[in-house]
């Protein structure tokens, strides 16, 4: 559920060790994406540059269904390191707009590509509910155990997925570009009834060891949760909804041509001589 590298191909039938687990496994197969939406924000965006910030392949596969087919994978280089004393809802903001800004920061003089039109990141985060602690991607298979088992004991726990999303501003006045930030919460309840054995038997699938919370809900890691309240896509990696809004309010953002006055300053130096 988090912001993960290209794969590595593995040639073992042994599951990988956790320092070698391949991040970002590619699906073997993948149902075609539906037919693009046809509106007026994405029909302008599929002509230029889109940049998600990110190599998860959740969020590509999820950003693909808007059918923007110019989207660049350019992932930031923002260590992820604030630290877990802030509140879970500023941590996971700040981690997503430092990722956004980190492109940003890169791409906007890219000479030979040109200023992207859109910079998208996000992040998302599990926090336990009863001690609201932030959980990262296990780091190893004891701590993998011991990260799911608390799951189950608390039974509820919230996952968090910020989006910031970044545009040129048309005007190019300072700060030089319009920005956009949304969190999404999403309530989910694990089975109290899931066994050890289940849970040591999803571990050593090696499903969840790239994923904050250590379980995947869009693939096997389902079968330790019991109901969900919110968005499932949140779950995963990137709230669709939330995102197109996103997109549609900073791109509304950017146009800002029409809301500068005419003669600037000039404007009111003549009145005031008037």
């Amino acid at each position: 559920m988090t912001d993960i590298k290209e794969p590595l191909l593995s040639t073992s039938d042994d599951p990988p060790a956790y320092e070698d687990t391949p991040r970002n496994p590619t699906p073997k197969r993948q149902l075609p994406p539906p037919p693009p939406l046809p509106l007026p924000v994405l029909q302008q965006l599929r002509t230029k540059r889109v940049i998600l910030a990110s190599q998860s392949p959740r969020r590509r596969q999820i950003i693909s269904y808007l059918g923007l087919p110019n989207i660049e994978i350019i992932p930031s280089d923002f260590p992820e390191d604030l630290p877990h004393t802030i509140q879970p809802f500023e941590y996971v903001l700040a981690t997503a707009t430092q990722k956004a800004q980190a492109v940003y920061a890169k791409e906007i003089l890219n000479e030979e590509r040109g200023e992207p039109a859109l910079i998208l990141a996000a992040d998302t985060i599990v926090v336990e509910t009863k001690s609201g602690s932030i959980l990262e991607k296990p780091r190893s298979e004891a701590h993998h155990l011991a990260m799911l088992k608390s799951l189950r004991d608390a039974k509820e726990h919230k996952v968090f997925t910020a989006i910031v999303a970044m545009a040129p501003l048309v005007s190019a006045r300072d700060p030089g570009y319009a920005i956009e930030t949304t969190i999404e919460e999403t309530k989910v309840w694990f089975d109290g009834d899931v066994t050890d054995d289940l849970i040591l038997a999803y571990v050593r699938t090696r499903e969840g060891v790239d994923k904050a919370g250590g379980y995947g809900m869009q693939g096997l890691g389902s079968i330790l949760v019991e109901k969900i309240e919110g968005s499932y896509d949140n779950v995963i990696g990137l709230p669709l909804k939330a995102t197109l809004k996103v997109i549609e309010t900073v791109v509304q953002k950017a146009d800002d041509d029409e809301q500068l006055p005419t003669g600037g300053e000039d404007v009111v130096d003549d009145e005031e001589e008037g």
